[in-house]
């Protein structure tokens, strides 16, 4: 059985490789890897190890290994059914209950069909070219003028594909009433003491997403002197593009931008920032501006940068609890937000602005819908709940 693989090398950044059932590199994978590793985001490189590990396996149960640069459609087809069936036998007349989401499975063929056509590229390994046909087999919109753009032309597509069923322009949201649960069962602010009682940090994390819009990798890579206070002013945070995040958080595209956020977000900010100081103090460790914002306040490594997989089980935890939707992720604050500036009447171009959409198609895309959805507006009142936001227009 193969398996990804998480490394360090000796003065390097965490990375993720693929070895085999005899715990040997798989050459062909590891080359994939090193040709993109300083192109991709470690978490698009862990996932892509992910895949073609399950791939490599699949081979090996099949005792194909061999034979990995001269297969087909067949092949691929199988490896699908086999993901299906529980990652056991390879047909089966009804899938299992517990069957990979057809996103999971749209996942691992695209890192599987990238795989192929970089190895037929480099190393003329013919595989590619069996699983591609010439056109899609539907023709994409074309705009004005889009005769004069040489972009337009057909590109091959996939012989093997995975039917899903699409619903457009709605993304998962959390109401503001569920935002609120959540935050709530992280830390709530105890009157007897004059202090929080619970996790702030992870009540700031959480409110950080629900207020600025940004991903969780952005939020991870925070520095402290990333939340500018207002001092007078509007305070905002500066979502900055780095390479050398100690748990691989990274901007995606590397697009720097700036988010005002409110008062109520600034004094969260304020106390966590204190309780950070303090237990800086206790533990006899420097910090200063350029620390990392959310870090370990009480599990080893202490005031180590927090990891995905930690706040991961932070939700998971907190689902289990019947906090907020059943199958929530942090992905659906940035989609919360997105929706209640819209509702609130924010213009789509601000909002592209403020979530870091590379272009304003892109919101009108996810969240055209909005404008249209009276009954989602009357069930919650969501111009009054971003109203201690502070939206920048950037004019």
């Amino acid at each position: 059985m193969a398996h990804s693989l998480a490394v360090r090398p000796a003065n390097g950044r965490r990375t993720w490789t693929v070895i085999d059932e005899k715990y040997r590199t798989v050459a062909p994978v590891e080359d994939w890897l090193e040709a993109h590793r300083q192109l991709w985001s470690p978490n698009t490189v862990r996932g892509y190890a992910t895949s073609l590990a399950q791939w490599w396996t699949f081979l090996e149960q099949r005792d194909e290994t061999a034979r990995w640069s001269d297969l087909g459609v067949p092949a691929v087809a199988g490896f699908l059914s086999w993901l299906r069936n529980g990652r056991t036998v390879e047909r089966a007349l009804v899938e299992p209950e517990q069957a990979p989401e057809a996103g999971t499975l749209e996942a691992r063929l695209a890192a599987l069909i990238s795989f192929y056509r970089w190895q037929e590229a480099v190393f003329s390994v013919p595989v590619a070219g069996r699983l591609m046909r010439g056109t899609p087999r539907r023709a994409p919109a074309r705009g004005l003028l889009a005769h004069l753009d040489a972009r337009t032309a057909a590109a091959p597509s996939s012989l093997v594909r995975v039917r899903r069923q699409r619903h457009r322009g709605r993304p998962p949201l959390l109401l503001p009433s569920e935002i609120q649960a959540i935050l709530d069962r992280c830390a709530m602010p105890d009157a007897t003491v004059g202090d929080w009682r619970g996790n702030l940090r992870d009540r700031l994390l959480f409110a950080l997403l629900a207020e600025t819009g940004m991903r969780l990798g952005e939020a991870l890579g925070l520095r402290i002197c990333d939340f500018v206070m207002g001092r007078g002013s509007t305070p905002y945070v500066e979502i900055v593009p780095r390479e050398d995040n100690t748990n691989g958080a990274r901007v995606k595209m590397m697009r720097p931008r700036r988010v005002y956020v409110g008062c109520d977000l600034e004094r969260l900010f304020a106390d966590y920032l204190t309780q950070l100081a303090c237990r800086a103090a206790e533990l006899g460790i420097e910090i200063d501006t350029g620390s990392p914002l959310l870090v370990n306040l009480e599990r080893p490594p202490l005031l180590a940068a927090l990891r995905e997989g930690t706040v991961r089980d932070k939700v998971s935890a907190l689902r289990t609890k019947g906090i907020g939707p059943a199958s929530w992720t942090p992905h659906w604050f940035r989609h919360s937000h997105a929706t209640a500036l819209l509702l609130a009447g924010t213009p789509e171009w601000v909002v592209s602005r403020r979530l870091g959409h590379a272009h304003v198609q892109t919101t009108l895309d996810l969240y055209g819908w909005v404008r249209e959805d009276e009954a989602l507006r009357a069930a919650a009142n969501w111009k009054s709940y971003i109203s201690a936001w502070q939206v920048d227009d950037g004019r």
